[in-house]
């Protein structure tokens, strides 16, 4: 079992930038990739961004497509995540998760293995 920690998150204002960041606790931890979902209170989570840690293909949901980037630093098993021209839109918890669906094509639901305990974000307008 691992534990992630995941930072960067806080209040911002409409059209600021952010970069959350995640990582194992304490150690490195071997995982085909790694990735941000988030969920808004009264709705479902959602799909962020994912990339596989050794090729380092990105996949981005609908919401941070053209605004968002993800990267990897596999020797520490590290991501981070940039989201641009942030709106009100984009408050919620935000989740990091290692171990993911077997296939590819699933690394949008969220039947990750294992994930970390969220992190806020708001943005005022």
């Amino acid at each position: 079992q691992v534990s992630l920690v995941e930072s960067g998150g806080g209040v911002v204002r409409a059209g600021d930038s952010l970069n959350l960041s995640c990582k194992p606790w304490g150690r490195t931890y071997e995982t085909r990739a790694m990735g941000w979902f988030r969920q808004a209170p009264g709705k479902r989570r959602e799909f962020v961004a994912a990339i596989a840690m050794k090729a380092g293909q990105a996949y981005y949901g609908e919401s941070v497509k053209g605004r968002g980037t993800i990267s990897r630093d596999y020797a520490t098993t590290t991501i981070n995540l940039l989201i641009n021209n942030l709106t009100p839109e984009d408050t919620a918890t935000y989740f990091c998760a290692v171990d993911p669906p077997f296939l590819e094509r699933n690394w949008n639901s969220t039947f990750w293995g294992t994930w970390g305990q969220g992190i806020q974000v708001t943005v005022s307008p």
